[in-house]
């Protein structure tokens, strides 16, 4: 017999829960920008124009999607072992680090095709070393992650500092700021790429850092729901006693799976050190780890999802910088606004309406299903 609990089918939480969250947040964005004396509706037309209305925005759009993909499989990775992990922004910080680091050693001996597999490790070491060492403290110490990782943040900032201030700064320039790689260590924009084979777009950012990104979705999704080492950070993160009688350990788990999201995390930096900056500066990092715990909230920890939710927060970055730019009502504060409003509704209140939703489904739902 069907069961008749107020539960939501996979569907409705996944795909129609994550929606009435966004359309709150574009109703509430309506109303803040109706109050201000202006046309929502021109404002959120702009804003879907600059993301998607030409080839060119839709470079920057796939651009800002590539790092929240990055950020957001970090978070989902430690989420499955219950672990929720702050610290992707210095993560990503650190593995632009790991990533300039290997240009600015070998760029005038390797050919880019040896050069990219060493920053792509230099990327994931720099980054998974960052995360074990609050990986460490939560499992043989028990200091709580949230707190560990959030402290790393800043201190990757300050380490960040000195070393472009003193050490990494090209001499004679007063911008802290590494010299310019060699051309061999650029990874190539998409219109490059895209131009081998006879297919014109427009100039912009968006580079070969999309397809790592899209092939890390597929590596998350195999390692967590396909491989001994994902069913056992699912079972740390279900039940630590129930995984500790069936023999696994939870601090190797913790470190692992910690050592994993700080690895993505830090391949933040090949999409912007190498496939867009070309030196080694500062703040590149620009938010990303923080919006990544949107996007895995929103996405549900599943890769898709995050490639679906990473997609509307990249919209939001680039449609809001157009926003800005046609209407000067609309001040990059504004935006910030109302960029922070989805966060809000999608993140800390992605379940707020589920029992509503949850009352509606068993009311209409659940007598058509006992019926069957």
């Amino acid at each position: 017999m069907a069961s008749t609990t107020a539960k939501l089918p996979v569907w409705a939480d996944v795909v129609l829960l994550p929606l009435i969250n966004v359309a709150l947040a574009f109703l509430v964005s309506g109303l803040l920008i109706a109050a201000l004396g202006q046309d929502p509706f021109e404002a959120t037309w702009i804003l879907v124009r600059g993301a998607f209305g030409y080839e060119e925005s839709l470079g920057y759009t796939f651009y800002y999607t590539t790092n929240f993909i990055f950020t957001g499989l970090a978070v989902a990775v430690a989420f499955h072992a219950m672990l929720f992990n702050i610290g992707g922004e210095g993560q990503a910080y650190i593995g632009g680090l790991g990533v300039g680091l290997a240009c600015l050693a070998l760029d005038q001996s390797l050919p880019f095709i040896l050069l990219l597999p060493i920053c792509i490790v230099g990327a994931a070491l720099f980054g998974a070393a960052w995360a074990f060492i609050p990986a460490y403290l939560q499992a043989k110490r028990g200091s709580h992650i949230v707190i560990t990782t959030i402290m790393f943040n800043f201190i990757a900032a300050s380490v960040m500092v000195y070393l472009l201030a003193n050490v990494l700064i090209k001499p004679g320039q007063m911008s802290p700021e590494s010299r310019e790689f060699a051309s061999n260590a650029w990874l190539p924009f998409m219109h490059e790429a895209l131009a081998w084979f006879g297919i014109e777009v427009a100039r912009s950012p968006l580079n070969l850092s999309l397809v790592w990104a899209l092939i890390c979705c597929v590596g998350v999704w195999a390692l967590i729901w396909h491989t001994r080492w994902g069913y056992e950070i699912r079972s740390v993160g279900s039940n630590v006693d129930a995984a500790v009688y069936a023999g696994i350990a939870p601090a190797r788990i913790i470190i692992i799976a910690m050592c994993l999201s700080g690895g993505l995390a830090g391949f933040v930096g090949i999409n912007e050190i190498i496939g867009v900056q070309h030196r080694l500066l500062l703040d590149f990092s620009a938010g990303y780890g923080f919006t990544g715990i949107a996007v895995s909230l929103m996405g549900r920890n599943h890769p898709v999802g995050i490639v679906l939710a990473s997609l509307l927060f990249g919209a939001l970055y680039q449609g809001g910088a157009e926003l800005s730019f046609e209407n000067p009502a609309f001040t990059p504060d504004l935006v910030v606004v109302i960029q922070g409003l989805v966060v809000l509704f999608s993140g800390a209140l992605s379940y707020m309406l589920r029992p509503t939703l949850e009352r509606l489904f068993q009311r209409f739902a659940a007598p058509a299903l006992v019926e069957a």
